[in-house]
């Protein structure tokens, strides 16, 4: 299976990457044979890829990353970089390939600190790659430190270096680090294409795939999570009942409440798998014995880590809550369409009973307050507001409409 098939409704964009991998794989190789490089090549050093949530930026990126470093030997032979199996693609894939590096937002932002090492690694030679890539996968929460030190190495890439950096739009990076990208836009796949990947993929049965696809709206990842994860599926059922409890002002502090508590455990739940052993490995790596004492002046080491789980806990924690506040306008979506008695395909059809009910109890104006309401509680959680605080203004918002 080609790695170009985790572009679920990207046709345009994969034309573009395909092209892109097969010159880079002519330069690559023309090198190696000591000859000029070709003349008008696709490929340069910084790409930016853009879309909206679910777009599956960071999967065309990694998509691109495995092309680049395909080792297969149809790829000698006229064949497209990219085919999935070989070890280039394999471990560029799963992201353990030693000349991909992949830079991630632990917390709020992406700290200088925790692009230092990766910003140093660019500037050298692959180590048995054909490229050396760096995967920046939240762009945008690049702060001036980081955001500084990544525009110095873009400006000044080693021959075989490559940037991949993603973010929701091309306004969320800095004008001095796009201008220096090139630029691909994804879109919103099609619900009919995000099924189809599921059942292609995953195994899901159609039925269970169209269901998920259109709650979801084409967002990828949480379409495969909504049809493979029973809890998924369990909790946004529970969001989607949140609308129809709101007829007190206790009523709202509770259910602000139960949203908070539910994405402070899907947190803990990470935190259980990831935290431990990360400790672990570390301790070891350090040379400390099983239960035993830590070498002295690795203490701050340690602590470092505990920094990076505390922060690690509190995104998880923001993007848990983001996918109940995606659910819950998805909702209100349905509801203003019936309102307004548009043809427009209902998301929620699991749900109809209860758009119905608060579509007769309420008014397209209030509607669109309701949704505007959910609009600023993520804005204000992306303000570090303290979650309960946002969420209970929100629900006390949807009560009143």
């Amino acid at each position: 299976m080609s790695v170009w098939d985790d572009l679920v409704g990207q046709e345009k964009v994969g034309a573009a990457l395909e092209a892109a991998a097969r010159d880079a794989d002519a330069l690559v190789t023309a090198a190696a044979a000591g000859g000029p490089p070709p003349e008008a090549s696709k490929m340069t050093h910084a790409w930016l890829f853009t879309g909206p949530p679910g777009a599956g930026r960071n999967q065309a990126a990694r998509a691109f990353a495995a092309a680049l470093q395909c080792v297969s030997p149809d790829r000698a032979l006229g064949g497209t970089p990219g085919c999935g199996f070989c070890d280039g693609c394999h471990t560029a894939l799963l992201g353990t390939h030693a000349d991909v590096s992949s830079v991630a937002a632990v917390g709020a932002e992406i700290l200088v600190k925790d692009m230092r090492d990766t910003v140093r690694k660019s500037f050298t030679s692959p180590a048995n790659g054909r490229w050396q890539i760096i995967l920046v996968e939240d762009a945008e929460r690049l702060n001036e430190k980081s955001a500084n030190a990544v525009l110095k190495a873009v400006e000044e890439p080693a021959p075989r270096t490559v940037w991949l950096l993603c973010a929701p739009s091309i306004e969320d990076v800095l004008p001095t680090i796009r201008s220096r990208c090139r630029h691909l836009n994804l879109r919103t796949p099609p619900v009919a294409a995000v099924a189809d990947m599921l059942v292609r993929r995953d195994g899901v049965e159609p039925d269970v795939a169209a269901a998920a696809a259109r709650a979801t709206q084409g967002h990828v990842d949480r379409a495969r999570r909504l049809a493979t994860d029973p809890e998924a599926r369990r909790r946004r059922a529970s969001v989607l009942k949140l609308p129809l409890r709101l007829d007190e002002v206790g009523a709202c502090l509770k259910a602000a409440q139960e949203l908070v508590d539910a994405a402070a455990e899907d947190a803990k739940q990470l935190a259980e798998e990831m935290d431990g052993k990360e400790t672990d490995e570390l301790k070891a790596a350090l040379g400390a014995a099983q239960g035993g004492r830590l070498p002295r002046g690795t203490a701050g080491v340690i602590k470092d880590l505990e920094d990076m789980q505390k922060r690690r806990r509190t995104r998880t924690q923001r993007d848990s809550l983001d996918v109940a506040l995606g659910d819950l306008t998805g909702f209100y979506r349905d509801v203003l369409a019936l309102q307004l008695g548009s043809r427009l395909a209902i998301a929620n059809e699991d749900a109809e009973d209860s758009l119905q009910r608060v579509a007769r109890a309420g008014s397209p104006e209030s509607t669109l307050r309701r949704i505007e309401a959910i609009a600023a509680c993520r804005d204000a959680l992306d303000r570090n507001v303290a979650p309960l605080l946002a969420v209970e203004a929100m629900t006390m918002a949807l009560r009143a409409g």
